[in-house]
């Protein structure tokens, strides 16, 4: 039997057998996968038509294909007859109906399909159901295979190949879908000059188009994709599909040595990513509870386990995952977790990103730290480009305007998070299922997210194009395998970036300091953040948060009537609940789950918080309600000195809470210029940490850093100084 399908041999298959009805990760798969398709196929196969993107026939063609999937594959495992009839029934009637259907209705500028509004889902459709074809290609008759392959599979190839060749080569995440769906097809039905195209691209050239100029020109040399995790964590699925072809079909081709291991090199980039308890982090367009549990990302984990290196890493991956690809990369991951249960969860460590072709658009980094309780804290820092790819249409503009933004995360949740992007996935009545148009006027705008912003106006005056022409600017990491303080106790990481003109005239340096200390529960997090201009300027740091404030020490007079805090820039969405003036040091606590959080914030005279939440100017009621408060100044050059204290514990269903009140008692700063930044740490047991970092540019490991602060000179080696009193 020369014929073998696409992503397992049929000995493959009949190893994966033997897992049936077994009490191992793979067979708990297996099982899912059966449950799933039983529970499916009951409804009856129905080829409905057209409809609104999102809308009962979108997400009944989207079943369709996910258990056709099913169904081939599990055939083959099970050899279970109904699998096969259904698989056939269902690849027979879509070849029946597909070339006399119109083309639908485009809600946007993106091609329309037959099947569904955007060629994106179309693609999507061929490649599961082309895997499909392939597990029962050996059971159908001539005639079956001649209706199956000419009426449906070089249809849809035809569309995407020729009819819609000019998105069919382009760089961008669509682009890797409409390749390694052609591809896959492509092979399933033995044609090889189309697989050629898609591999190699229309011109053959391996550079205008195609898979290989997909992976050698979509990531960053660190493997880091502009649009952020969301969407990088999407581009896996085609990729690892399609190489897996690819290897079994065409092995001389060496896909997975491509570019020195990029396939793996961006896979551990989007994992590496991943919050501890296993959520991505909301980058640009971004859903925050999408999760490694991610389809693509399960593949990756498997297939690199199996194609690259078996790591701790990946089998911890696996473990949070808790289920795993049924294949026979599957079994091997879930064998190999069998021998190694007690594995720890995931932990990538600290690590830096490059963004950029050629890694020379700043990036993201990120500061992990465990502790003797295995609970992981996580600080990222993100300064990339502007995560827009708007190669095909406008509606790909995924980027928001949020260089320098900060995430913060411990006690198994993100305490300082991102809103993430306006859309309810699916959900028809909300807009279609589309990116609300919320999406634009505030979750892009930077006062949705941790980072300055100047006269109430977002970065690069919330425009695309502007945005396009900045990025961001490493100034140095201090990662956990390089820290030293020099002062022999203690823990020390840092990161620090530059983000130059993202306002005319004003540069901003934002330097963020993970600090492990006896003093402290867990790491404190510093934040010097940093505005540097000639002309005085309203500066507003905003601080997402979810929980009850619980503690102030200002005064704040709460609005009776609400007005919002002000009219552009998603300024506009929020009411202004309430708020107060500053004289001197100004601390906020809130409890978020069983944890307390305090912001310790260095404060000059004018000073003002205020507390705001989102909802205003909002009909359709499509924002959620989130708080935050904004931290704002009135200044030319300034800094604002931030440090986030985890504390205590709360536990409603005993009544218990300790430690409500946390150690760091205020923050002064002591000295701030183009040289360094020093800030001083009150505790309140009356000792002092000072905090010195150095803003020189150019630093290394053995920069000498001075400065005189009131008659005392301070020195240091290297970027950052702690010192305790």
């Amino acid at each position: 039997m020369s014929y073998q399908p696409l992503l397992m041999s049929y000995e493959q298959a009949a190893d994966l057998r033997q897992y049936v009805g077994t009490d191992s990760l793979i067979g708990r798969s297996i099982t899912e996968e059966i449950k799933a398709l039983e529970a499916y196929m009951p409804m009856g196969i129905e080829i409905p038509g057209h409809g609104e993107a999102g809308g009962y026939e979108h997400n009944r063609h989207k079943q369709n294909y996910i258990h056709l999937d099913l169904a081939g594959r599990l055939y083959l495992i099970t050899e279970d007859k109904r699998y096969l009839d259904y698989a056939t029934t269902m690849l027979v009637e879509y070849a029946k109906v597909y070339k006399h259907r119109e083309l639908n209705v485009s809600r946007d500028s993106n091609k329309p399909g037959r099947l569904f509004h955007q060629t994106l889902n179309e693609n999507m459709w061929m490649l599961y159901s082309s895997c499909a074809y392939s597990c029962i290609r050996h059971e159908l008759t001539e005639s079956q295979q001649q209706l199956i392959e000419n009426d449906l599979f070089k249809v849809m190839l035809e569309m995407f190949v020729v009819t819609y060749a000019e998105n069919f080569d382009i760089i961008h995440n669509h682009g890797l879908w409409s390749v390694a769906s052609a591809g896959i097809c492509a092979y399933a039905i033995n044609d090889q000059a189309t697989v050629d195209k898609a591999i190699y691209g229309l011109k053959g050239d391996s550079v205008s188009g195609g898979f290989i100029a997909q992976l050698t020109q979509l990531f960053s040399p660190d493997g880091y994709y502009m649009e952020g995790p969301y969407y990088h964590r999407f581009s896996l699925r085609p990729i690892f599909l399609f190489a897996e072809t690819i290897e079994r079909r065409q092995p001389e081709i060496g896909i997975y040595q491509l570019k020195d291991e990029v396939i793996k090199t961006t896979a551990y980039a989007v994992m590496s990513t991943a919050f501890p308890n296993g959520t991505l982090p909301a980058l640009n367009d971004s859903s925050r509870t999408m999760d490694i549990n991610d389809l693509g990302i399960l593949l990756a984990t498997n297939i690199c386990f199996d194609r690259y290196e078996q790591n701790e890493t990946l089998l911890a991956m696996a473990k949070h995952q808790g289920h795993v690809w049924v294949h026979n990369t599957g079994a091997a991951l879930s064998n190999a977790l069998d021998n190694n249960a007690d594995v720890a969860n995931f932990n990538w460590g600290s690590l830096s990103l490059t963004d950029g072709a050629e890694g020379e658009c700043g990036g993201v980094t990120i500061l992990r730290h465990r502790d003797s309780k295995s609970d992981d804290s996580m600080a990222l820092l993100w300064y990339g480009q502007h995560g827009s790819d708007a190669k095909l249409h406008s509606a790909l503009d995924h980027g928001h305007f949020d260089g320098l933004h900060l995430s913060l995360f411990n006690n198994n949740q993100e305490f300082i998070n991102d809103y993430g992007y306006g859309r309810w996935v699916n959900i028809e009545p909300k807009f279609g299922g589309r990116y609300i148009p919320e999406n634009k006027n505030y979750c892009k705008q930077t006062i949705a997210h941790n980072t300055v912003v100047v006269d109430q106006i977002s970065q690069n005056q919330g425009s695309t194009a502007i945005a396009q022409q900045h990025f961001g600017e490493k100034h140095f990491t201090l990662l956990a395998n390089e820290a030293s303080n020099g002062t022999g106790d203690g823990k020390l990481q840092a990161m620090s970036a530059f983000a130059r003109d993202y306002y005319t005239g004003i540069d901003q340096q934002r330097t963020v300091i993970m600090l492990e200390s006896e003093e402290f529960e867990k790491p404190l997090i510093i934040d010097l953040f940093r505005m540097i201009s000639e002309e005085e300027h309203s500066y507003d740091y905003p601080v997402h948060y979810n929980g009850q404030i619980i503690h102030t020490n200002f005064e704040y007079q709460a609005h009776k009537s609400l007005s919002t805090v002000g009219n552009d820039y998603g300024y506009q969405h929020l009411w202004n609940l309430g708020q107060g003036k500053v004289e001197s040091s100004s601390l906020t606590t809130w409890l978020m789950g069983n944890s307390y959080y305090s912001l310790i914030s260095s404060a000059n005279k004018d000073s003002e918080v205020i507390f705001a939440r989102t909802g205003a100017n909002d009909p359709d009621f499509n924002l959620r309600n989130e708080p935050m408060f904004i931290l704002r100044q009135k200044a030319a050059n300034h800094l604002f000195a931030n440090v986030y204290e985890t504390h205590g514990y709360f536990n409603e269903a005993i009544e218990a809470s300790l430690n409500a009140r946390g150690q760091v008692d205020s923050v002064t700063v002591l000295h701030v210029d183009d040289t360094a930044s020093v800030v001083s740490l009150n505790l309140i047991d009356g000792k002092q940490v000072k905090v010195c970092v150095s803003n020189l540019t150019d630093i290394n490991d053995n920069t000498e850093t001075s400065i005189v602060i009131d008659g005392e000179t301070l020195s240091w080696t290297g970027y950052i100084a702690i010192i305790k009193k």
